[in-house]
């Protein structure tokens, strides 16, 4: 019997977003925090042309497309790293700060990948609870040691979808050693509306121990082809770049990435249409008699305690596909009008049984 490490005897797998199907052959998948739309024209020609070339392997530096995000975003394409969706890029940090007794501290519940990526990596996790169900950063910057190496900070939080603002930000960062590398995880950035949630950028620009984590898979609409970026300074970005599986981001991610890139008021206008959305659903759910935090991404965000599972399987039941988390609560992905006009009526059923 091959030996592995024990770690994955005690790692549970990443759960991704399921999808299901009533009796009567309904399916809304609001499960995965997937864009409700399908891409937009230009960059589905952009992605049929890729498409004849991919017989040879992707440009290895992605130089088209880290251009245009430097562009994009007034960096030095120097500061700009790239991997196969957030996640991964993700995934390349913890490897650029994992060793033995290395700590890495990030709020507890946050993105579910944070724990699994820190098991791999062999670093130990330090996990904040929640207050108000948003970071703690008072307290996370009290959870720094001699050990920490880096803190993420997933801003608007996934999964109850709160957002921390500017001034308790900044006294954060304030807070923390210039030692410690700080990456703002804003994979729902382009859904914010609250004009007192910072872009992480600006904080990156002058501090040198913060870079901003991004990705295409949300608002973009690019899940299906994973890519994602940092911007940080030049030795952040290097280092995650050297932590890149080779040719990691394909041709079609790349073509579609600049190509959305140039359509992106085409795009914003689609996220402002998905924001009305979530307006309209948190309404509807505080008027049913829910507790809904206020979201500034493209979910909502349910605190269910031990009702969870019985209320994702009702809604199962409706063809609707909600995210339980064990016995903690249920992430409500937005969709289209149709999908969560169905999500609503599960919900005010359940409510009233």
């Amino acid at each position: 019997m091959p030996q592995f490490r024990a770690v994955f005897d005690t790692m549970a797998g990443y759960q991704p977003g399921r999808a299901v199907i009533a009796p009567d052959g309904r399916s809304y998948k609001l499960s995965s925090n997937e864009a409700p739309d399908a891409p937009l024209p230009s960059v589905v020609r952009a992605i049929a042309e890729a498409a004849t070339q991919i017989n040879r392997y992707p440009d290895p530096g992605a130089t088209e497309l880290v251009a245009a995000l430097a562009e994009r975003y007034v960096v030095p394409a120097e500061h700009v790293a790239l991997g196969a969706g957030s996640v991964t890029v993700a995934q390349q940090l913890f490897a650029t700060v994992g060793e033995p007794g290395a700590e890495v501290v990030y709020a507890w519940r946050s993105f579910e990948a944070y724990p699994l990526l820190a098991d791999l990596a062999g670093v130990v996790s330090v996990q904040v609870p929640l207050v108000e169900e948003t970071h703690d950063l008072e307290a996370m910057a009290n959870a720094i040691t001699p050990a920490t190496r880096m803190i993420l900070v997933c801003n608007p939080n996934n999964p109850t979808g709160t957002a921390n603002r500017s001034g308790e930000l900044k006294r954060f960062l304030d807070r923390v050693p210039e030692r410690v590398l700080v990456i703002l995880d804003e994979a729902y950035r382009e859904y914010v509306r609250d004009a007192d949630v910072p872009d992480g950028l600006e904080f990156y620009r002058d501090r040198p121990n913060v870079a901003v984590l991004r990705t295409f898979s949300k608002a973009y609409g690019l899940a299906g082809l994973r890519v994602g970026y940092l911007i940080g300074h030049e030795p952040v970005a290097a280092t995650v770049r050297k932590a890149m599986v080779p040719f990691a981001v394909n041709h079609l991610a790349q073509a579609a990435a600049v190509a959305s890139l140039r359509a992106e008021d085409e795009l914003l206008a689609r996220v402002s249409a998905v924001v009305a959305e979530r307006t309209r659903v948190r309404a509807e759910l505080l008027a049913q008699g829910w507790t809904v935090p206020s979201s500034e991404a493209n979910f909502v965000w349910l605190r269910l305690g031990e009702r969870t599972p019985a209320f994702a399987a009702a809604c199962a039941a409706a063809g609707v596909a909600v995210r339980p988390y064990g016995a903690e609560g249920a992430r409500i992905s937005i969709g289209d009008r149709e999908a969560n006009d169905a999500f609503l009526t599960a919900a005010r059923e359940f409510r009233s049984s």
